[in-house]
């Protein structure tokens, strides 16, 4: 099993800033993509920022130019610097993460979600 777990959301004022983060832990041999996405209520899931292994970044075109992901290899760790906060960002952000586990002597793909943290911008 891959765990992750979340941190960072709350309430800011329109214009402010929060920094989220996400760290996988278990049985990980090895993590390809990792992401953030945001689900506000009434509405689907969306993907916000993504991060490949080697850095490579994708963006929602509402957070571009707003947002910031990166990540630490070695902590297995995904961060989303989050500025210039518009209500329309208030969401449940979720962390994702796939890549590969250890099941005994194999190897099996994994894809985990974290629980979700609030985000919430109002004045």
């Amino acid at each position: 099993q891959v765990q992750l777990m979340e941190s960072g959301g709350g309430l800011v004022q329109p214009g402010g800033s929060l920094k989220l983060s996400c760290a996988a832990s278990g049985s990980i041999v090895s993590i390809n993509d990792m992401g953030w996405y945001r689900q506000a209520p009434e509405k689907q899931r969306e993907l916000v920022a993504l991060i490949t292994t080697d850095g490579s970044t994708n963006y929602a075109d509402s957070v571009k130019g707003r947002f910031t992901i990166s990540r630490d290899n070695a902590k297995n760790t995904v961060l989303l610097q989050m500025n210039s906060l518009k209500p329309e960002d208030t969401a449940v952000y979720y962390c994702n993460a796939n890549g590969q586990r250890s099941v005994g002597w194999y190897k099996t793909p994994f894809d985990s979600w974290g629980q979700g943290t609030q985000v919430t911008v109002s004045s």
